[in-house]
């Protein structure tokens, strides 16, 4: 029998103890969806990995999730302007991205990108973000309730539609062109990066997923959090690209 796919799941830097031991870490979910959905093994990636490390890391898996972070991606990745100082960041985070899309896409490794790894696939592709999608010019919201009381299911319930352009990977994919999908994030993608396509829009205009341009495998970023609930019908998307995604992993398998 052939061994299930490697699936390498990128960490944030985050912290325990008030921040006196640093851990690499991501979220549960991500990790019980891939092993349900796409029928592949999980293994998390440390962000203090050298270029060098990433490189022979990247020849051992068959696919790579991009998860969602609390820190967004530094201005000067993409020419952005400077953060306020008390913006929380993750620089290991960002050069472990950057180099593990690069190295993926030279192998032709499946990619996933999910919320932040959407942002970091349009960054390594050239593209530039948006700092506070909230306050730019006909804009709407997009981030999570502010007020900590909220429910995870309120935090990750379905809130706006996206429409995605006619014979897209996604119409593809689901036979549909109009979901309605959660959103949980400050930061968009502003200019789209040379070689991705268009996949949905926001009805007011952002970017909501992406794909990779005659990449010959699964390489998708999508803004919203697919991760949570794929099983649910009104999140029947998220199912199917967790699906396609592992299918793709055993293809690279193979």
């Amino acid at each position: 029998m052939n061994r299930k796919p490697i699936v390498g799941v990128i960490t944030s830097e985050t912290s325990a103890f008030g921040g006196r031991q640093l851990l690499h870490s991501a979220g549960q979910r991500y990790v019980d969806t891939l092993m349900k959905f796409s029928n592949v093994i999980p293994t998390l990636i440390p962000t203090c990995l050298s270029s060098g490390d990433l490189v022979d890391y990247v020849s051992t898996i068959d696919g790579l999730l991009l998860t969602g972070g609390r820190a967004n991606i530094e201005p000067h990745h993409f020419g952005g302007k400077k953060f306020p100082q008390n913006e929380i960041i993750d620089p290991s985070r960002d050069h472990t991205a950057l180099n593990l899309i690069k190295e993926c896409v030279r192998l032709r490794v499946p990619i996933f990108g999910i919320c932040r790894g959407i942002q970091e696939l349009n960054v390594a592709y050239g593209g530039t973000l948006l700092y506070r999608v909230h306050e730019c010019d006909g804009k709407k919201d997009h981030r999570m309730p502010q007020n900590d009381s909220a429910s995870l299911e309120d935090i990750f319930k379905p809130r706006h539609v996206i429409n995605v352009p006619k014979n897209s990977l996604l119409e593809d994919f689901t036979g549909q062109r109009r979901f309605v999908v959660n959103s949980l994030h400050g930061q968009g993608i502003d200019r789209l990066g040379n070689g991705l396509n268009l996949e949905a829009l926001s009805e007011d205009g952002l970017v909501e997923a992406v794909s990779i341009e005659g990449y010959g495998a699964f390489g998708v970023g999508i803004q919203w959090h697919a991760e949570f609930h794929p099983e649910r019908a009104e999140n029947a998307i998220n199912k199917i690209l967790f699906k396609k995604f592992g299918e793709s992993c055993w293809e690279f398998r193979s």
